[in-house]
């Protein structure tokens, strides 16, 4: 053993990789190799490894890094920005920073597929569900989206869905936000769905029209009636799509109530910092009629095997890795985390607290308008709920400009010498003071009336409520479930949020080793900067110089992605995988239209592929194409090369997952790549799985164009219960040209194949993760990283390899970082599913592998390398109990369907019940295994009844009688 194999306390490696070095020792033992480096070459294809260190900075120590964050952090500067655009600074309850975003328990679950250790998560999102339908007037809302413009562009396509006009036009109007306007027309013209920016209150509507999109209140803040618009759009056969902010509709009229059929927008104002532009929640509603059409995730309201309420991912036949190319959007993810956040925020504060904020920035900003108007100044809108719009002429709005400037304040410069204020829940009396002493300090009025005056006329509560017209002022409740009035005093905030995180398993609770999930450490030293005010508090649209600690950590951070990839550059904006696949196949087509190839649209994807590989090529406008896989899980390499040649004139791309969902380092990847660009193809890489790769292979080394890579799996964003996540893009020089730019801010793509994310760098605050987590390891942290990750696939694939055979295996029977069990012969010999295997693990203390996915009946399993050995050793030894379970039905021993399988997972009521009624002991039931009697999440719940919450569909919280009879 060498000094280095030793662990060490300073060495974050030692603490972020799992097993000990004489715990790697025994296991390669077990898989009979001596070393890392002999494992990863029998499993990493001769051909592709690479053959030097990655040429990136030294590891440093948790202390260094932490400096080194907080020297970048004091370079962004921190200003008022009365900005607005969709983005306003807010004040996060400490308990809900404190106890929501900075902790693990809430920021390391995974999705939650397995319900009934997820019941905390999923009451969190269905009162997020229940805030937005309640405030948009909207019946059905999802559990959020990944921001404004993303959610408008699926307002977009479900409307054009919904339509169905051949030759229809999509009408945005100018009102909107431009980022919105952006990332809209981008999907649209990826698709080849014909839009027009216009001021739609003025444009005649006709048959043509297939639904609009609306901004309310307008980025300028005018406040417009849209009832006659949305009576003609409906008239011609469209729908109404509308923009708009949760704030302002405590006070406004709902959407739903004048005719909006769709109503998105971004909860980020509910309690979650500005962090540059994200991540934020975004939302999603609609009417019921076209539930099962809405984008990502809804959760519902069931019940479980015993009858009671529970709570679930409702219509789960949406996701795209079910319906693949017939997928209604590739979203496959939410924005969990922030979504809790803004769901906390409504309840912490009520219905009560909410309008109280609400109305004191409207009477700011109507007091900031009167004195505005006293001074001579003209406001272009005169409704409005917190933003105003200021004509200036040119000499004048300069001179605001600079004084604003001088001050640490940003405004925003609008069209015609225009500026724009936004005010928010942080504005204040002197805010409003010193705007108008900017102002009248630029010229007006020769009236001498000066800002204190104005201030001191208008300051009581009501003033200014006029700005709002009557006929839109929201009239009647909201938020009037218990949820919005229980939980006023800290104490009762406190319990509410731990008895909903006590709900749920997390990575503190046990090892979730779902497959291509990788679930790996989070470590805490890169969490911390997160919330730090030089990272949290900035605007995404303040002016480049402001952000010059943000603009650092971009430019290493993409540097070292494209040294840790083999590409030339990388693109930060989409910010999640599903958004980097769009974008990488964007600019894929950009790069054959540049070279008069428009005609390249089709994409071969592998039926070993993710699902949202064929919903991603669809969405960017491609025709998929299936390539077959053979009976060892591989690429059919013959059938790819026929469709190539079948498709020359018309072959766009490849998506190939490597190593591939199947769990396999193909050994033939560099031929597979040759074969498609001898075609006129581009090589796409979906690097879901790159955790196996870093340091060892580089896609752009061996044949790759485009490359995403999912930041919240890989470089340690944790997962956050279903989000955030970012999903940048590598891309070789050729692409560099047509990478995402941003209509805002200028990131110098002239032949950007558009816009992907309403920030310019998509979710910006949750970087510092990756950077810390890439800056902590160095290149020889991060390679062992890799190796240890193959390791702990093929440790717990070897043994198991008696009780669930190996679907799929490599040279050896070896495996890359994850492996499919093969479950299937239970059916026949037992009626056991992978399902009941899955539940029965809860009961055991463990999260269940991914089930079903990528083969039907499977499970999947990635260990990742930050679980150690006795972990591994738990799991193991809780599936080896289980196949003992199951033989137990294959005897007669256990009854075929009152069994501990069929019946898992069971809850701390239905063993304490005074009846027991099954043919085995309360005992085994609960504690199968004297580890569960030390530690485990308890089920909250029995398995869930998912049929019945499909067949009744409830997605905002139950009504109030009901609330009290679960409690009870």
């Amino acid at each position: 053993m060498t000094l280095q194999d030793v662990p060490s306390p300073d060495r974050f490696a030692d603490r972020h990789i799992g097993p000990r070095p004489d715990d790697v020792k025994a296991m390669l033992e077990t898989l009979g190799h001596d070393s890392l480096a002999s494992l990863a070459e029998a499993v990493v294809p001769e051909d592709i490894r690479l053959r030097r260190p990655l040429e990136l900075p030294a590891a440093a120590s948790e202390e260094a890094v932490l400096a080194e964050l907080a020297g970048k952090a004091a370079k962004n500067q921190v200003w008022r920005s009365w900005i607005g655009m969709g983005y306003h600074d807010c004040v996060t309850p400490p308990v809900i920073l404190r106890n929501v975003i900075e902790n693990p328990g809430w920021y390391t679950a995974y999705t939650p597929y397995q319900a009934e250790i997820a019941q905390g998560r999923l009451e969190a999102l269905l009162v997020f569900q229940s805030v937005v339908a309640d405030l948009t007037g909207l019946p059905v809302a999802n559990a959020s989206l990944l921001d404004e413009g993303t959610a408008a562009a699926e307002a977009m396509a479900m409307i054009q869905r919904l339509t169905r006009k051949d030759g229809g036009v999509f009408l945005i109007d100018r009102g909107c936000h431009p980022q919105t306007i952006a990332v809209v027309r981008t999907r649209a013209e990826a698709r080849g769905a014909e839009v027009e920016v216009t001021s739609v209150l003025e444009r005649q509507i006709d048959a043509r029209t297939t639904g609009v999109l609306l901004q309310y209140p307008t980025t300028e803040g005018a406040i417009e009636r849209y009832g006659e618009l949305c009576e003609r759009v409906h008239a011609a056969g469209g729908l109404v799509a509308v923009a708009t902010d949760l704030l302002a509709l405590t006070l406004l009229e709902p959407p739903g109530s004048w005719g909006a059929d769709v109503a998105v927008g971004n909860s980020q104002r509910f309690g979650v910092p500005l962090g540059y532009g994200g991540p934020h929640a975004a939302f999603f509603a609609t009417r019921d009629v076209y539930a099962r059409q809405v984008p990502g995730r809804i959760i519902g309201v069931t019940r479980d095997s015993a009858g009671r309420q529970a709570y679930r991912m409702a219509l789960q036949t949406r996701e795209q890795h079910i319906r693949k190319d017939k997928a209604t959007s590739n979203v496959c993810t939410a924005q969990v985390l922030l979504a809790v956040v803004a769901a906390m925020y409504a309840v912490y504060h009520g219905p009560e607290g909410l309008t109280r904020i609400a109305r004191r920035v409207h009477r700011l900003t109507a007091q900031l308008a009167g004195g505005l108007e006293r001074i001579g100044r003209r406001l272009t809108h005169p409704a409005f709920f917190d933003t105003l719009a200021v004509e200036l002429d040119e000499a004048e709005a300069s001179r605001v400009l600079v004084a604003a400037a001088a001050r640490r304040i940003n405004l925003r410069p609008l069209p015609g010498a225009r500026i724009g204020i936004a005010l928010d829940q942080t504005a204040t009396e002197a805010d409003v003071d010193e705007l108008l002493e900017m102002f009248a300090g630029g010229g007006g009025s020769s009236g001498g009336e000066t800002s204190a005056s104005v201030t001191e006329r208008d300051g009581d509560a009501t003033a200014g409520a006029e700005r709002i017209p009557a006929d839109l002022s929201r009239s009647g409740p909201f938020l009037e479930h218990p949820v919005f009035h229980r939980y006023r005093s800290e104490t009762e905030m406190l319990r509410y949020l731990k008895r909903l995180e006590n709900r749920d398993l997390s990575l503190a609770h046990a090892m979730i080793p779902l497959g291509s999930c990788t679930m790996k450490l989070n470590a805490t030293a890169e969490m911390i900067p997160i919330t730090w005010p030089g990272f949290a508090r900035l605007h995404p649209f303040v002016p480049r110089e402001q952000a010059a600690g943000y603009s650092e950590l971009f430019e290493e951070l993409e540097t070292w992605l494209a040294e840790i990839t083999g590409f030339a550059r990388v693109s930060l904006q989409p910010n999640a995988g599903s958004q980097g696949e769009f974008a990488g196949l964007l600019v894929i087509r950009a790069w054959h239209r540049s070279r008069g190839e428009e005609a390249r649209t089709t994409c071969l994807i592998p039926q070993s592929a993710h699902g949202t590989n064929p919903a991603s090529a669809v969405m960017a406008g491609m025709n998929v194409v299936i390539v077959k896989t053979d009976p060892r899980g591989n690429i059919d390499v013959d059938d790819l090369r026929a469709k190539a040649t079948e498709h020359a004139a018309d072959l766009g791309a490849i998506m190939v997952t490597y190593p591939s969902t199947h769990g396999v380092f193909e050994a033939r990847i560099r031929e597979i790549c040759d074969i498609v660009h001898e075609h006129g193809g581009q090589v796409y890489i979906d690097g879901a799985n790159m955790n196996a790769q870093v340091g060892l292979a580089r896609p752009g080394d061996y044949g790759a164009d485009v490359c995403h890579l999912n930041l919240h799996k890989t470089f340690c964003i944790p997962h956050g219960g279903g989000g955030p996540g970012m999903g940048p893009i590598g891309v070789a020089a050729h692409l560099e040209p047509f990478l995402p730019d941003h209509p805002v801010v200028d990131l110098g793509h002239e032949r950007s194949a558009g816009t992907i994310a309403a920030a310019p760098w998509g979710s910006p605050s949750i970087l510092p993760i990756s950077w810390a987590y890439i800056r902590l390891m160095g290149p020889a942290g991060l390679t062992r990283a890799s190796q240890v990750a193959i390791l702990n696939a093929n440790y717990v694939a070897r043994r198991l390899a008696d009780d669930y055979p190996l679907l799929y295996a490599g040279n050896d029977g070896l495996v890359a970082h994850e492996c499919i069990l093969d479950p299937r012969a239970l059916r026949q010999s037992a009626g056991i599913e992978a399902e009941d295997i899955a539940k029965r693990l809860i009961d055991y203390g463990f999260h269940a592998p991914t089930v079903s996915f990528p083969v039907a009946g499977t499970l999947m399993v990635e260990p990742t390398e930050s679980e150690p050995k006795e972990e591994l050793d738990r799991f193991v030894e809780a599936m080896a109990a289980i196949r003992e379970e199951a033989r137990e039905i294959e005897t007669g021993i256990a009854d075929a369907e009152d069994n501990l399988l069929k019946n898992a997972p069971h809850t701390l009521a239905d063993l304490t019940a005074d009846e027991w009624s099954h043919p085995y002991s309360r005992e085994r039931a609960a504690f199968p295994v004297p580890a569960a009697a030390d530690h485990k999440v308890w089920p909250a719940v029995g398995r869930v009844d998912a049929a019945y919450g499909d067949r009744n569909l409830i997605c905002t919280c139950p009504p109030t009688e009901e609330y009290a009879e679960a409690e009870a």
